[in-house]
């Protein structure tokens, strides 16, 4: 009863905005597969949890079983998809890829987890955008190995429940505290990832650039691993785009030069801000002297939405201390003052001070 809804899931559901500095998926193509590391030890970062993993990963198959639902979360761009094309491989199994808004119906997911074999990986992008109905179905199976279906409708509805061949799931989530309670605590491994370090992410450039046959020099590596916002995808992507200037330029080797020319005309900047990263630290300054400023006034003095500004744009300004949220708003912070090169008012000054009190 299942059987047509088998081979709409065997793609790939990932997501992409288009906006260079966005850490959300893109279609996957052939160019991302050759850059995807496919074994542990090629993965570069998240130290922690590849030794973690590793330690389960054996021990799941030295007693022949599939190995704990895992729950993978963190910002986006991180490797999370990566790891767990790495964990199927370690455990010699196959993987099956979705999204949460992906799964529309609950037949859809039955449709899934009856096509598993045994081991499987069964791989849910943004897990936390599950249809509530769909996630309780997930409850037995993951517990129980088996999926409950109601067939029928009033007095004569019966339940039917199928086994299923055990198998692992893997979620993913940028927004961990959007899981229900029932569906966290089913899981067996929660995992963390954090951002990577420029260190990390030169390797990552050097390592990404050798597999698609291009030759950087290693401070032109470190130059794009800079401005990358500790984020691995965002790297990889600035890699492709330094690698076109270079090759219109007619350069064999991708030198620092071609580097900064490069990220220089896709207005990035050494810390990573983009055009729009800049003018809404420029629009507090200047406009607002610093904040305090609601959210939804700096929208619309900006001209960009309010949700955009929260989950893409704030994330990493907040990391580098440029700016803060306050009970009364977002301020612009001392770091966010002398990346712009502008002055502090002494009303800037006294509010600062408001706020270094408020602080403690």
């Amino acid at each position: 009863m299942f059987d047509d809804y088998e081979n709409e899931y065997e793609s790939d559901y990932e997501y992409d905005d288009g906006r260079l500095v966005q850490s959300t998926k893109g279609l996957e193509d052939m160019e991302e597969n050759v850059l995807r590391p496919k074994v542990m030890a090629d993965y570069v970062g998240q130290q922690k949890v590849k030794d973690n993993l590793s330690v389960y990963i054996a021990a799941a198959k030295g007693r022949g079983e599939a190995l704990d639902h895992i729950l993978l979360y963190g910002p986006p761009g991180l490797g999370k998809t990566t790891l767990a094309h790495i964990i199927a491989s370690e455990m010699g199994t196959q993987i099956k890829i979705t999204s949460g808004p992906a799964i529309e119906r609950s037949g859809d997911l039955a449709a899934i987890l009856t096509n598993l074999g045994e081991g499987d990986v069964l791989f849910i992008d943004e897990i936390h955008r599950l249809n509530r109905s769909v996630e309780e179905i997930l409850y037995s199976a993951m517990e129980d190995y088996a999926l409950d279906i109601i067939v029928g409708k009033g007095p004569s509805a019966r339940n039917i429940r199928f086994a299923l061949k055990k198998f692992t799931l893997i979620g993913a989530t940028t927004k961990a505290g959007n899981l229900s309670s029932p569906l966290r605590d089913r899981f067996g491994i929660l995992a963390r990832l954090d951002m990577y370090t420029s260190e990390e992410l030169g390797k990552i450039v050097t390592r990404s650039a050798r597999a698609l046959g291009i030759e950087i020099q290693p401070k032109a590596a470190m130059e794009i691993a800079g401005r990358s916002r500790g984020t691995p995808r965002i790297a990889n992507r600035l890699l492709k785009r330094v690698r076109d200037f270079s090759a219109v330029q007619g350069n064999r080797e991708v030198t620092l030069n071609d580097a900064r020319y490069a990220l220089q005309q896709l207005d990035i900047d050494e810390l990573g801000l983009d055009g729009t990263d800049r003018t809404l630290l420029t629009a507090m300054a200047q406009k607002f002297n610093g904040g305090p400023v609601g959210l939804d006034t700096l929208a619309a003095t900006i001209n960009e939405d309010t949700n955009t500004i929260e989950d893409v744009y704030e994330p990493y300004l907040l990391q580098l201390g440029f700016i803060a949220r306050t009970p009364r708003g977002r301020t612009l912070l001392k770091g966010g003052y002398a990346h712009l090169g502008i002055p502090m008012s002494e009303k800037t000054v006294k509010n600062m001070s408001i706020f270094d009190d408020w602080k403690e």
